[in-house]
């Protein structure tokens, strides 16, 4: 069956039977897209699994998308999520302007300064693409970072492939010294998985954001995720505004390749092409592969060191 007519077949066994066709939305990876033409309502945005990992997968998604909008920032109307099913309001792709992405930097620094919170984690699990993200709540946040975003990825049986057991003692001595490597930044309401392809606009034109993974985190694992993934030229501008929203330092830079690990491990966990992610995490770790070895002050790294060009998540 191809994938239109898995959507269809899908959306009328969920109750949505006034669908004409469905064009299949190419670039996911994780999960099946189309837009679907309906004969008296608005076209909407369809998303399943061939195979979902859990009954869960949608609704999650649909409480992050609920989470975000009620701190306001824009995202597509959630109109159903059920366990096989994911239906969207249509969203405009985003323009390519300094003044969007302005807009957006506005946005998200709200977001990240007034939902802070004294304890990192969610209420519940999510996802991250198709594995798991694990929420418990911690008030350690180094602690936190530790197990649920780093070490939690060391079983996964293409994490083990790509690195030796040198990798893997490093990321722990990495994850030792976090307190030393990383400021001591309070938790707030995080996207969780902020690429440039989850950023996309609302039909009057705002930034409006898709595919969270949302968590109570610290605010720089959104802004590593952007920095590193290849934004487009016009979105410099949204640096400069979110740093002085902010007060954010002038050595933000510097730890984007640590903070990043994270999503770089979920990227080789579930995709054979991993785009980089396997050379990424080896090249972070390397100062830390011998005990007596002090890493050295890590260089700043421009924007799309480790960019991709795929929406992996959808």
């Amino acid at each position: 069956m191809g994938s239109a007519a898995f959507l269809l077949e899908r959306l009328r066994r969920s109750g949505v039977r006034d669908v004409v066709a469905v064009e299949p939305v190419t670039g996911g990876l994780a999960a099946l897209a189309g837009l679907a033409t309906r004969q008296d309502a608005p076209p909407v945005f369809v998303k399943a699994f061939a195979d979902a990992p859990d009954d869960d997968v949608f609704t999650a998604e649909a409480e992050g998308l609920a989470a975000l909008r009620q701190h306001g920032v824009a995202t597509p109307d959630v109109i159903l999520a059920d366990r096989e099913l994911l239906v969207l309001s249509v969203l405009r792709a985003r323009p390519s302007s300094e003044t969007f992405w302005e807009q957006f930097a506005h946005a998200l620094a709200h977001l990240h300064t007034s939902t802070i919170h004294p304890r990192f984690g969610w209420h519940r699990d999510n996802w991250l693409g198709r594995r798991r993200q694990i929420n418990t709540w911690n008030d350690d946040g180094f602690a936190f970072f530790a197990e649920h975003r780093l070490l939690r990825w060391l079983g996964e049986p293409r994490v083990e492939a790509a690195l030796d057991a040198g990798d893997r003692a490093a990321l722990e001595r990495l994850c030792h010294r976090l307190p030393e490597l990383l400021p001591d930044r309070p938790a707030c309401l995080t996207h969780g998985d902020l690429w440039a392809q989850n950023l996309m606009a609302t039909p009057d034109g705002r930034p409006a954001l898709i595919d969270p993974a949302v968590s109570y985190m610290w605010a720089e694992v959104d802004l590593a995720h952007l920095w590193t993934t290849a934004p487009p030229p016009e979105a410099q501008r949204f640096f400069a505004v979110y740093a002085e929203r902010t007060a954010l330092d002038s050595g933000w830079q510097s730890r984007m390749p640590i903070v990043q690990l994270r999503q770089h491990f979920a990227v080789l966990a579930q995709f054979d092409n991993d785009w980089g992610a396997g050379e990424l995490i080896r090249a972070t770790l390397a100062p830390f592969r011998t005990s007596a070895q002090q890493p050295p002050s890590p260089t700043p790294l421009g924007p799309g060191y480790g960019g991709r060009g795929n929406d992996r998540d959808r």
